[in-house]
């Protein structure tokens, strides 16, 4: 089977299981929310095929492969969220995000060729990878927890409310996943400073200097959650302040470099 039908059915799962997810909340009748976790479950095991059919196996982390790669996990990772404390908002908002990725490395990307990579930057990748997708979790679950605590606010409930667990079940999940993250972020850090050689000549001084900010905004966000009891907006605009600069480390200098400067590394 060709990458391009993979990809095409998996993007019909993606779709199609979000779809199941927001019947409910559009005020369709009820739809069983397994339905839509096992159409998605199906896309995520046909978008890493797709990714192994078309990098040989390897991690490639060119602009396009590597946002499809983030997709899938953040997908991946948004199914086990699921299983624990089912919130159905975080599909309807990650699996059409992840087709469109998915769509756009397919379909429109050029062609590239994975840079090999030896055990121990494949590790740090690899850290790298699971941790920018926790907190990229946490971000779409801040948004959604703004959304909540807006609605119970003003007293005017909407449908989105009703896909999420109660206010401080939100709250709970937000903060355990910004934890874990936070404490990828900072294996993250440490494994690049001893397998990373040169960052001067691997292009890595922003990526470097805004990973570090962004772990300064998370670490202080956590900080002031155990010593000052932050929430609510605060604690919503710090993580989307967080992961934007996070989103800058990565895809910010590689879309300068791939995109403008048509330099790949």
């Amino acid at each position: 089977m060709s990458l391009a039908l993979l990809s095409i059915l998996a993007i019909v799962f993606y779709l199609g299981g979000a779809s199941l997810l927001a019947a409910p909340l559009t005020g369709c009748p009820r739809t069983p929310q397994r339905l839509g976790l096992g159409a998605a479950t199906l896309a995520v095991l046909l978008h890493i095929a797709v990714l192994l059919g078309a990098h040989g196996g390897r991690v490639d982390l060119h602009f396009f492969a590597a946002l499809s790669l983030v997709a899938c996990v953040v997908a991946a990772l948004t199914l086990l969220v699921n299983l624990s404390k089912p919130v159905a908002g975080l599909g309807v908002i990650v699996f059409p995000l992840a087709a469109l990725l998915l769509g756009l490395d397919t379909f429109l990307a050029p062609p590239t060729t994975p840079n090999p990579l030896d055990w121990q930057i494949s590790l740090h990748v690899a850290i790298a990878l699971f941790g920018y997708s926790l907190l990229s979790i946490a971000a779409v679950l801040a948004v959604l927890l703004a959304v909540q605590e807006r609605a119970l606010r003003t007293h005017r409930p909407i449908r989105l409310v009703r896909a999420l667990p109660p206010l401080t079940q939100t709250e709970s999940l937000l903060f355990r996943l910004i934890g874990a993250g936070f404490a990828l972020l900072t294996l993250t850090l440490l494994s690049g400073l001893l397998f990373i050689q040169n960052i001067r000549a691997q292009h890595l001084i922003h990526t470097t200097v805004l990973s570090v900010l962004a772990w300064l905004i998370f670490g202080t966000l956590l900080w002031g959650r155990w010593k000052h009891g932050w929430r609510g907006r605060s604690a919503v605009n710090l993580c989307l302040i967080g992961m934007a600069v996070l989103l800058l480390a990565f895809f910010g200098s590689k879309a300068v470099l791939e995109l403008i400067l048509h330099r790949t590394v």
